[in-house]
């Protein structure tokens, strides 16, 4: 069965997070979806059955199915402008629809996620702390302005900004117990960000959740992260971009829009690139 290999949220057709993408006239199996991403052994890999005008698409890391996966969408919405053309297009996750709008900027493969409702809220102190003592930063390093929240793009994510960029770019945690603190609460990553400025934000993210320690680049979070800072009011509205994974030596660039409606859609977008079966 042939897996696409896409990198999707590229920096300057480099980089990027490598998503598998598969594309069939019928669902597989759960089991059958879950060999295969092992096999691929990418964070996420995508599933996409096309259904009318539409397509359904189920997101598989290579322990568990997750609800829904921003870089593999954007990878599957370069991989559907390739074999069905450019335009908008409807994509039936598990718990919902969205819209992707597939395009081409300056001779890259361009596509905008517009997300499910979101929303944010409070975490526990006692959670928060222990979150803390699992990562290589401590207390006096967090950036106070910031409150620790969970915020909902289709998965939870927890959103942490450190006060200094050289403790995100150091950042290390212990894999099995986060991942424990993580299930324990359906968080699918733990966002560690540093504000450069009020529309540049730089970012890591734990992935224990999925069985990997970090993804290069996550639209999910991204989402996550615009919601946040409407939510809090830091940022009613407008355009961010995230820069992710140079850490990992995989660039990796994400832009957000969101408007002041509370809950309402927020757009991700990126480029992708197709890899090499060298690479």
């Amino acid at each position: 069965m042939k897996v696409e290999r896409i990198a999707a949220f590229s920096y300057k057709n480099s980089g990027g997070n490598p998503a598998g993408v598969h594309f069939s006239d019928e669902m597989l199996s759960e089991k059958e979806m879950l060999l295969i991403a092992k096999d691929v052994n990418y964070s996420e890999t995508a599933f996409l059955v096309k259904v009318g005008d539409s397509f359904r698409i189920r997101y598989f890391s290579p322990e568990t199915e997750i609800a829904f996966c921003g870089h593999a969408t954007i990878a599957s919405g370069s991989f559907i402008g390739e074999k069905f053309g450019l335009g908008t297009y409807e994509l039936i996750l598990n718990g919902g629809s969205i819209q992707i709008e597939v395009s081409q900027n300056e001779g890259e493969n361009y596509t905008s996620i517009s997300s499910l409702k979101t929303h944010s809220k409070d975490v526990d102190k006692e959670y928060i702390n222990k979150i803390i003592d699992g990562f290589s930063f401590n207390k006096e390093d967090l950036n106070e302005k910031y409150p620790i929240r969970i915020a909902f793009s289709g998965n939870n994510h927890l959103i942490i900004f450190l006060k200094d960029k050289t403790k995100m770019q150091e950042m290390q945690y212990d894999f099995e117990s986060i991942k424990v603190l993580m299930e324990k609460e359906n968080i699918v990553t733990i966002s560690i960000l540093y504000e450069e400025n009020e529309n540049l934000y730089h970012s890591r993210n734990a992935f224990a959740y999925g069985g990997v320690i970090e993804d290069p680049a996550t639209g999910s979070a991204a989402i996550a992260l615009g919601e946040y800072l409407r939510d809090t009011g830091f940022k009613k509205s407008g355009d961010i971009e995230i820069l992710q994974g140079f850490d990992m030596k995989q660039p990796s660039q994400l832009f957000v829009s969101f408007s002041e409606v509370s809950n309402s859609s927020i757009k991700v977008s990126g480029s992708s690139r197709y890899i090499s079966e060298e690479a």
